[in-house]
């Protein structure tokens, strides 16, 4: 199978036609013997925009988020943002160097080829994003459903280790799946195409797609119904509460600030969870019925929208998350606000 770039996991970027030739995979990241099809040429284009794109405003979020100093308070949102922006630059980078038909050849062309042309560098961002997501899905369930034993046991370096976790086990599970089965032949870049056989690289799109989705939009749906529940309940405990005669404005303020925070992960989960489906499909069709012609013009469509899912989350973030909507709109010229 040659292509322009095939990840045989979450963020599998295939770019080029697929083909079947003797039952051996290959993927190639840049063939200077032949110019790109107007498809391959319109897909690389709009995933530089995509990147370029996706980078302004992720920094733009990031300048926000620590404007208003919720980089104290969040770190694992902020780290978030963070790896869209990193997400987003290396693909404005990496399709850049694709459009230039680079020749490759020797050490650098290799080591050009493994670091940066098999999409490894947004690659292992992604399936870092999807990891911390998680965290914090259950961070949010900690610190909202069992409040009491979070604010006793759950300490500030275990929420670091958890972002660095996020970094580390993406970097090094990217770097063990393409050095083992990339090359470079005859200048082109042949990256995720040397598999052992043929089960191999069906299990772990499997696997991926096991991990990286089913188990991660469990732990969405769990912890998120279950913060939903506790929310509902303290509403109605409040209402009881007023009705009385009582108030309590620290707890309204504390409510609200969790409410805003909870609407913005629950937003950008949901994104998650409708960008990468049909991507997933794709590849899982690819693999099992590679002779339907249409499947291939499909996943470029399916890989732009979970693209897509970069450049969308900060305006998530802009609406939805209040300390970062009013960084913004001091931001506007002559737009007023009340604080």
């Amino acid at each position: 199978m040659t292509a322009t770039t095939s990840n045989m996991s979450v963020a599998m970027t295939t770019t080029g036609m697929a083909q079947i030739t003797g039952g051996s995979h290959m993927t190639s990241s840049s063939s200077p013997s032949s110019p790109p099809g107007s498809s391959q040429l319109y897909f690389q284009c709009a995933v530089v925009v995509i990147g370029v794109v996706g980078t302004a405003t992720n920094a733009l979020i990031l300048y926000a988020l620590v404007a208003s100093k919720q980089h104290k308070k969040h770190v694992l949102i902020v780290n978030q943002n963070a790896l869209d922006l990193f997400s987003g630059l290396f693909l404005a980078v990496t399709y850049s160097l694709k459009l230039c038909n680079i020749y490759l050849k020797g050490t650098t062309g290799y080591w050009l080829c493994t670091l940066l042309l098999s999409d490894i560098p947004s690659y292992s961002g992604m399936v870092c994003s999807t990891i911390n997501l998680a965290a914090i899905s259950i961070e949010r369930y900690l610190k909202i459903v069992h409040r009491t034993w979070s604010k006793k046991h759950l300490r500030k370096w275990m929420i670091y280790s958890a972002a660095a976790f996020a970094w580390i086990g993406s970097i090094i599970y990217a770097l063990g799946m393409v050095f083992p089965t990339t090359k470079v032949i005859n200048g082109v870049c042949y990256a995720f195409a040397f598999w052992e056989d043929e089960m191999a690289a069906v299990a772990i799109i499997i696997w991926s797609f096991v991990s990286f989705y089913v188990i991660i939009l469990l732990i969405f749906i769990f912890c998120y119904w279950r913060i939903l529940a506790v929310i509902r309940h303290q509403a109605s405990v409040m209402a009881d509460h007023s009705a009385s005669g009582g108030s309590s404005t620290h707890q309204t303020h504390y409510n609200h600030i969790q409410t805003s925070v909870l609407k913005t992960m629950v937003l950008v989960s949901v994104l998650y969870a409708i960008a990468w489906l049909p991507n997933y499909i794709c590849v899982l069709l690819i693999y099992l019925s590679p002779n339907l012609p249409f499947l291939f013009s499909s996943y470029y469509v399916a890989l732009l929208i979970s693209f897509l899912y970069i450049c969308t989350n900060p305006f998530i973030y802009a609406t939805k998350l209040d300390p970062v909507k009013e960084i913004i709109l001091r931001m506007v010229p002559c737009k007023k606000i009340s604080v």
